[in-house]
């Protein structure tokens, strides 16, 4: 089959081509850098023209109150191309629980993506993950100073970045689901804790500092980030760190 990657040169997407390819597909990656603005729509319809499967992995640059903006129109734009291409399925990657704290501009904004796909004119599917573990650094920076790290102890079921795209690309490779798969990875933690873990294997003398309303994920209420009935996947967190 011919897939055309939409964001197909990031973290994801660059491991969906290799996948894809991998398995005797024709996978081609585009990407602002290749020409292709699902904003504008510049260069889509060339992107999309005789594919058989569009995944879509491209992201908001921001994840503020402007997030819900990109989605929609870059949905919008993308669906209309594929349409005109005779796209047969289409595929985006979003996040388990997203729909559960409206609280977040950018959680709000992947469900209202979800939302725009399933009400369009082509068949479809949802991969959600939990929190990639690649992010956890980038969470380490974001209520840090010299000496303390300060994190909720929201529930995270952290999932490997090959993990995502390994699934991402055997759904897009089989029937439209018309609906939604979860996949997660095999341990939950204790975002704190997850810190505490990140921290002691890179040496790192700071200390993690429970507090509730630290970062993002403090709008986080409940177990609501992770789950058991998910799809799991094999990567464990110690051993990604290793």
């Amino acid at each position: 089959m011919k897939f055309a990657v939409i964001g197909g040169t990031g973290l994801i997407g660059s491991q969906v081509v290799r996948d894809l390819n991998a398995a005797g597909h024709q996978a081609v990656p585009h990407a602002l850098s290749t020409g292709v603005d699902v904003i504008s729509g510049r260069g889509l319809d060339e992107a999309v023209a005789g594919a058989d499967v569009v995944v879509n992995l491209t992201n908001s640059p921001t994840f503020d109150e402007a997030s819900p903006a990109f989605f929609r129109t870059s949905m919008d734009n993308l669906l209309a191309a594929a349409r005109k291409g005779g796209v047969r399925h289409v595929v985006i990657l979003s996040i388990v629980g997203a729909d559960q704290v409206p609280e977040l501009d950018y959680y709000r904004a992947k469900v209202l993506q979800e939302d725009i796909l399933a009400a369009g004119p082509i068949p479809y599917s949802i991969v959600r993950a939990t929190q990639f573990m690649e992010f956890m650094d980038a969470v380490l920076t974001w209520t840090a100073d010299d000496g303390t790290v300060r994190l909720p102890a929201t529930p995270i079921q952290p999932i490997a970045a090959k993990d995502v795209a390994a699934a991402v690309a055997e759904v897009a490779a089989g029937p439209p689901l018309n609906g939604i798969r979860n996949i997660g990875g095999p341990e939950v933690f204790a975002l704190d804790e997850l810190g505490r873990i990140t921290l002691a294997h890179k040496g790192d003398p700071r200390t993690v500092v429970t507090d509730p309303t630290a970062g993002m994920f403090a709008a986080v209420k409940g177990d609501v980030l992770t789950d058991q009935n998910a799809r799991l996947a094999p990567t464990r967190y110690a051993d990604w760190l290793s």
